[in-house]
Formats: structure tokens, C-alpha cells, sequence
């Protein structure tokens, strides 16, 4: 059986041969994400993603497993799965990305004009809601007056108060559910913003890293 540091000292070979053109991410021990020519052997177990010259992750290799865990064909077979799932989504995600911006400013335009469209729709339901609580307040006071008087309430001011907080009820369902989708959307392209400043910044790494090694080389 390939022992761990065998293991580990392969996966390094296969990246210097397999993908020498290519850049890697992966965590160092502080947590902080770090893109280089080569993975490091004490982190190169931990799994690591194989970067494209354009920042694209054309593969991602899994934490190396333990002895025991290595006996598992299962959970080898599940890891495999997985990590070529995760790098098909990556991928389809870095290409989108791609094809769609040039800068983040592009995304920062983008998304306030989907948060603009939703905004005002936020803003009618909002303005739609106060309608029906002024005409539900003028309803109310009506039904109060009759109560003063000593006189029955009318029928339709009855269903119409009714009708009326069913308005206000379905406004606020709606107000919520818009809310909701504006953090939504907010969330999704903060996440598009930082993977597209993330495959910027691996371009930029790339230029300066082949610089630094031409400069060695001579």
C-alpha cells in the first residue's frame, strides 16, 4: 500500500509534470487562500485546485485520505465523484464569469440594475400597503361610529374591512418575499464579484510569477 507521504510526494510530481504550465490554489495554515507554481508537500494533502492560465480550475484534487480510509472503495469512488462535480461547477461558473464581464465594475452595474428593477417593485408594494392601511384606518373608524351610535355596522363596510386586511396581509407576504430576493441577489453577485476578482487576480499572479521566473532562469 502507498503510504501517505508517498502518496503526497506523488500528487506533487504529477502537478510539476502533468500541469507545469498551470497555477495552484489551495489554504495554507492560516485559512488564507494562496495561488502558486507549486503546492507546498505539507499542504499538498490537505487538496488543492489546478488553475488554467486564465484563473479557471480545470481540476480539483481531494484531501489525501488515511490508510483506513483508503481501504474504503466507497468513500474513495464518493471523494472522486465529488471532486470532479465540484470542478465541473467551478468551471461552468469561472466560464460564465468569463463570457459575461471584463471587469468587476461590469458586475457592480449589473447588479444594480437587477436591484433596481426589484427595488421598485418593493417600493409599489410598500406604497400599495399604506393605501390599503389609510382605507382600512377610514374603515375602522366608520365601524366605530356606527358602535358609538348604537346602530348595526353596514355589510359591505364589514367585507370591506375584511378585504382590506387581506390586502395589507398579501402586501406584506409580497414585501417580504421582494426583500428576500434583493438579499438574494445581493449575495450571488458579492459571490460572482469575488470569484471574478479572484480569476483577475490569478492572470495578474501569473504575469508576475513568469516574470520572476524568467529573471531567475536568466
Amino acid at each position: 500500500m502507498v503510504s501517505k507521504r508517498l502518496a503526497v510526494l506523488l500528487a506533487i510530481i504529477s502537478c510539476s509534470t502533468a500541469f507545469a504550465d498551470n497555477l495552484y490554489r489551495y489554504k495554507n495554515n492560516e485559512g488564507g487562500t494562496v495561488v502558486d507554481w507549486h503546492v507546498p508537500a505539507k499542504f499538498a494533502g490537505r487538496g488543492y485546485e489546478v488553475l488554467s492560465p486564465l484563473g479557471e480550475v480545470i481540476k480539483v484534487v481531494p484531501r489525501q485520505l488515511s490508510d483506513s480510509e483508503l481501504n474504503d472503495k466507497d468513500l474513495v469512488e464518493r471523494l472522486k465523484r465529488g471532486a470532479e462535480a465540484e470542478r465541473a461547477r467551478l468551471a461552468e461558473w469561472d466560464r460564465f464569469l468569463l463570457l459575461r464581464y471584463s471587469t468587476v465594475e461590469d458586475i457592480d452595474a449589473a447588479r444594480d440594475r437587477a436591484l433596481r428593477e426589484l427595488k421598485i417593485r418593493l417600493s409599489i408594494l410598500a406604497s400599495n400597503q399604506r393605501v390599503a392601511r389609510g382605507r382600512l384606518e377610514t374603515a375602522l373608524s366608520r365601524l366605530a361610529d356606527f358602535e358609538r351610535r348604537g346602530e348595526d355596522a353596514l355589510p359591505q363596510d364589514l367585507e370591506a374591512v375584511e378585504i382590506l386586511r387581506s390586502e395589507i396581509a398579501a402586501a406584506g407576504r409580497s414585501i417580504e418575499e421582494r426583500e428576500g430576493q434583493v438579499a438574494a441577489v445581493t449575495e450571488d453577485y458579492a459571490r460572482d464579484r469575488n470569484r471574478f476578482a479572484q480569476l483577475q487576480d490569478v492572470v495578474l499572479l501569473r504575469r508576475s510569477l513568469s516574470r520572476d521566473r524568467a529573471s531567475r532562469d536568466n
